[in-house]
């Protein structure tokens, strides 16, 4: 690969934490298509669990999960050894403009995605966070 500061997708690991299986498989569908490698959780417990052990380049969070909920998630993601890793909402939840401001002034959220996820939107949104290149087909 040229050395043009883009990193290949290919090396990149991103984190689906989503209850709802279908998304999950849509969103899995997508970060594959990218050329990403994927890990997925089913709720905010499993999410905090896997970005511990396999410390992901980037975590795709939503917001409304069982047991540990998006927002706590999203500050226990911020204090520990998870703090530096970027995180991309995703919800499903109407948020007002002030809650989705309030939530992108938390220091490791890089984007806010809305429900339902538009592939391109999050494929640029993947990109742009990890600054990676698409594969070229």
């Amino acid at each position: 690969m040229e050395n043009s500061g883009f990193s290949n997708p290919a090396d990149k690991l991103i984190l689906i934490a989503d209850d709802d299986e279908s998304v999950r498989e849509l969103i899995e569908c997508v970060v594959k298509k990218e050329g990403f490698k994927v890990e997925k959780a089913g709720d905010g417990e499993e999410a905090l669990q896997k970005a511990r052990q396999v410390h992901p380049d980037l975590i795709l969070l939503d917001l409304m999960m069982p047991k540990f909920g998006g927002f706590e998630t999203l500050r226990e993601l911020q204090s520990d050894e998870t703090t530096g890793i970027p995180i991309i909402i995703i919800t499903g939840r109407y948020t007002d403009r002030s809650t989705s401001e309030m939530i992108k002034q938390e220091p490791n959220v890089v984007e806010f995605i809305e429900k339902p996820v538009k592939p391109h939107a999050l494929a640029a949104a993947l990109h742009t966070a990890l600054k990676t290149r698409p594969i070229q087909k």
